[in-house]
Order: C-alpha cells, then sequence, then structure tokens
C-alpha cells in the first residue's frame, strides 16, 4: 500500500550483502528485508550489491542490464540486474577477479582480511554513484541513496561534489568495523584530492571508509535509538564520537525490524512443530525434536538455554563460558550454542562438550535452519552483548516465546523489558535484562530466571506469550525510513568541504 504522508520515491538501496544471497550477520537480513517493506509502502526500491558467485547463483535469473568503465579497474564492470525475493529489483556489480570472490565477502578462507578490500569496495561505491546519478544507462534515477557500513561509505563522500545529485542516507550497523586504510591505499584509489582533509576522509593520518558516510551524507541512522546515543561517547564511539556529535542534529536511532514471514512459528517450515501464542504448550515439541538433533538428552522438563551468534568479546561468548560450571551443577539445564569465531573459543567449547555431552551441545559454523529449531526449541536465549547497536536474535527470541535474557545496552535496551515485579504487574515484562557486563550480573539474572521459572507454569507462559505478541514487524520501522528520506530530501546537508564565504 503507498504511503499516504509521502510522494512515491525512487530509492537505490546499497548494501554489502543481503538476505537470502549473501550472509555474514544482522547486515543481510535488513538489506533483504527493508526494501521489500519499503516497496510495499509503495517506493521504487532497487537493491545493488557485489556480485559475489554466491550471490550470482542464487539470484539466477539474471540479464547484463549494462556495462561500465570505473575508475582503479582495468577491464568492464557489468550490472547484472535481477530481482530480490521476485519482487524488488536487483542490481549485481560484477567485476571478475575482484568483487567475484568465493566464500565470505570480507575474508579469505584463512580469516583474514581480503588484501584489496580497499580497492574491492572502493569500486563498489564508484558503480553506486554512477546508478546513483543515471550514468549506468539503466534509464532510471534515485531520488536518494540509501547506503550501509563502511563499505558503502564513500558513495555520500563522492555524491558530495556533484551539482544534481540524489539525497544521502547512511546507516551505521557497528560502528567497530570503519574500514581504514593507509594514506598509500587512498592514494592509489585515485580519489579527489580534496577529500584527504580533515573534514573529509583523513582519519588520524590514514583514511576511513566509514567517516564518507559520516560527514558527508544528508542524514545518519542507527538501528536502534539507544545506540544512537551510545556512539556519541567515547566507549563506543571509537575516535568519531566528535563528528557523530558535531551531526548529531541529523542523527537519528531507527529500531531494525524482523520478517515475520520468515520468522514465525506458527508457518516457519525449519521446526517441526508450528504454534502460536494460543498454542503455546506445542512449544515443547520442539525442545524434544531439537535435543535429539544435537545429542542431548530428551527432556521435556529440562531448561534449555540458546545461543547463536559470532565467538568474540563483543557478543559476550567469554561470560557464557565463565558461568557454565555454575550451569553444569545445577540439575535439568541444557545449553546448545551455534557460531562461529574466535579459534581459542571455538576449541574450548568443543572440549567442554566432549567433557559433557548430557549438558552442552556446540556447532560450529552457521545453519540458518537450525537457528529457526533453536529458537523454537530453547526457553531462554542468552544474549550478554557488551555493545550491541541492535540485534536481531532477541527479537526472534520474542516472537518464538524463548524469553531472553540480555545486557542492557543498544537494541537489546529498546526491545526486551525486564521482569520486574512492577512489569510483570503490568503486564510489561517480556524477559531479563542486567546492567553490567560481568560474570556476576549474568549469573545473578539467570538465577533469578531460574526461580522465575519454577513458579506456576502459568507466569512463565505469560512472560513468554508477552513476548511473542510484541510487534517488531519491518512496517513501523520501513515507515519511519521514508520519514528521514523526506528530511534528507527536502533538506541536503551542506558539503563540509564546500568554501564558506565570509560574512
Amino acid at each position: 500500500m503507498k504511503s499516504r504522508t509521502t510522494p512515491r520515491l525512487n530509492l537505490l538501496f546499497a548494501s554489502s550483502e543481503a538476505q537470502p544471497l549473501i550472509k555474514t550477520g544482522g547486515l543481510a537480513d535488513v538489506a533483504g528485508s527493508l526494501p521489500l517493506a519499503l516497496s510495499q509502502l509503495g517506493h521504487d526500491v532497487r537493491l545493488v550489491l557485489p556480485a559475489y558467485p554466491q550471490a550470482v547463483n542464487r539470484a539466477i535469473p539474471l540479464t547484463t542490464a549494462a556495462t561500465l568503465e570505473l575508475p582503479g579497474y582495468d577491464g568492464s564492470v557489468r550490472i547484472l540486474e535481477g530481482r530480490l525475493k521476485d519482487s524488488v529489483p536487483l542490481y549485481l556489480i560484477d567485476a571478475p577477479g575482484l568483487l567475484d570472490r568465493p566464500g565470505n565477502p570480507y575474508t579469505d578462507a584463512s580469516g583474514s582480511d581480503w588484501r584489496d578490500n580497499a580497492q574491492r569496495f572502493a569500486l563498489f561505491c564508484h558503480a553506486i554513484v554512477v546508478i546513483a546519478l543515471n550514468r549506468a544507462g539503466l534509464s532510471w534515477r534515485p531520488d536518494l541513496v540509501h547506503c550501509n557500513d563502511w563499505q558503502t561509505g564513500l558513495v555520500p563522500a563522492l555524491l558530495a561534489s556533484e551539482d544534481s545529485r540524489p539525497a544521502s542516507v547512511f546507516t551505521i550497523h557497528n560502528l567497530a568495523y570503519q574500514g581504514v586504510f593507509n594514506r598509500t591505499t587512498f592514494d592509489q584509489l585515485e580519489l579527489p584530492n580534496a577529500l584527504w582533509s580533515h573534514q573529509g576522509l583523513e582519519f588520524h593520518d590514514n583514511f576511513s571508509f566509514i567517516k564518507g558516510g559520516l560527514a558527508f551524507a544528508d542524514w545518519i541512522t542507527t538501528v536502534s535509538p539507544t545506540y544512537a546515543r551510545e556512539i556519541l561517547a567515547s566507549a563506543l564511539g571509537y575516535g568519531l564520537e566528535g563528528l557523530l556529535q558535531h551531526r548529531s542534529e541529523r542523527l537519528e536511532g531507527v529500531l531494525n525490524g524482523i520478517d515475520y514471514s520468515v520468522w514465525d512459528p506458527a508457518s516457519d517450515p525449519a521446526i517441526p512443530q508450528h504454534y502460536d501464542a494460543a498454542t503455546f504448550s506445542l512449544k515443547k515439541i520442539n525442545k524434544l525434536h531439537l535435543q535429539r538433533e544435537v545429542g542431548l538428552p530428551e527432556n521435556e522438563h529440562a531448561l534449555l538455554f540458546g545461543h547463536i551468534g559470532r565467538l568474540v568479546a563483543q557478543k559476550g561468548v567469554d561470560l557464557i563460558l565463565q558461568i557454565l560450571p555454575g550451569l553444569l551443577r545445577l540439575a535439568d539445564t541444557q545449553l546448545i550454542i551455534l557460531g562461529s569465531g574466535d579459534p581459542g573459543l571455538e576449541r574450548f567449547l568443543r572440549q567442554e562438550c566432549g567433557k559433557h555431552p548430557d549438558k552442552i551441545a556446540t556447532v560450529i559454523g552457521y545453519d540458518e535452519p537450525l537457528a529457526h529449531r533453536i529458537e523454537a526449541g530453547c526457553d531462554l536465549f542468552l544474549m550478554p552483548s557488551r555493545f550491541e547497536p541492535c540485534g536481531l536474535n532477541q527479537l526472534y527470541s520474542l516472537r518464538y516465546g524463548t524469553v531472553p535474557i540480555v545486557h542492557r545496552t543498544g537494541g537489546l535496551a529498546d526491545t526486551v523489558i525486564n521482569a520486574t515485579p512492577r512489569n510483570l504487574l503490568n503486564g510489561s515484562a517480556t524477559g531479563f535484562v542486567f546492567d553490567r557486563p560481568d560474570v556476576e550480573s549474568l549469573w545473578r539474572t539467570i538465577d533469578s530466571a531460574i526461580d522465575f521459572h519454577k513458579r506456576p507454569e502459568i507466569w512463565w507462559q505469560k512472560l513468554a506469550i508477552n513476548g511473542m505478541q510484541q510487534d517488531y514487524s519491518w512496517d513501523r520501522s520501513a515507515q519511519h525510513y521514508v520519514e528521514i528520506y523526506q528530511k534528507a530530501i527536502d533538506h541536503p546537508a551542506p558539503n563540509p568541504l564546500a568554501k564558506r564565504t565570509p560574512r
């Protein structure tokens, strides 16, 4: 249905990954869902993505829509055209030898960043700019380009000097990843010399892709309101808090949504037993299937904890490992972890799983259908992230009646309401929240959750069902983005490198 408050907009959505074509994290979920939600509001949205082999294979059929000659690349770059989920027009930027790498979009088989990532994503940005300025021969011009994370950060900077340009919005999904390279790389990319300045891309004698988005975009968003406030301070600003404070009037947090056509226990094809808030008692059937699948003893009365995510310090996985001895001492508790990351954490998990196969199950890697079954089968979901720009797994958990245990930060603070006596009484509670990312706070909260689970069953059902009834669909978030798009179009930001006339 077309939005009543704004005219129909032409929108170019630029991302380095998108589900179901290729995924490493939450950005892919957003890029695979938000364009569809915007399209359903009546806007002409087109997604542009690098033509990784995996993305190409999953997007077939494709046609060659245009051929480009771009700076820094010897050869022709093709724009392959297809459809995302048979709906949104899709452009894949095909640069043989540069963007068509197998596996992870950003790292090689050893887990190290591709050494030419600056060249790869600079070329991607140049292609986006050509499309944005209607110079690609596609006979289509966007009113606005929505860029996401550092891999697209050069786009607002390159557009800023154009006399007739579309507006730009830049979304920070995780400020910890900035795309910082040395001055030699800047020179090799043959970027405009004017961009090498404190007001431009220079960042402590290096240059930063993400700074292009933060300094030049007409509007900046993050993926939750709390994270938008957190990055204004040094702890999570990573040296860019001064710039963000300077641009704070054009900085806004928009909570990510989730796609309920994909994440819904009432219709999810990946889970063995469908259920909803009215049939919550059927959820335990998924627990028994999950226990059987991962090799844990089948016990519907066991309190089953789950965790899905990258095995890195940000996600607080080390805190989970430190509370393992306490969990192991408790009767009728089990834990399943799905993820990959730090080799040391992977080894430790495998060892603990081998020692306690009746209590812990570990699956190293990522398995999307299994992730759905973990959400459907577990009672509690552990998410003790030290920081979390938005987080999606707590939203999936709420939808599946799997009560989340989270640290009060970023999007976790915005979406999970602590089960305090007052919140339980007024019916707003949806999970368990702790304030400090340390072992003691996590364990106290787990202990409180266990005690709560021992109450009459109706108490737990009410808490879980309240979470299931929350609305974190993309509908509201998409409408919020449309409002921001209109502000960016109506009130373009001045080029920070433009010469100012003295008063």
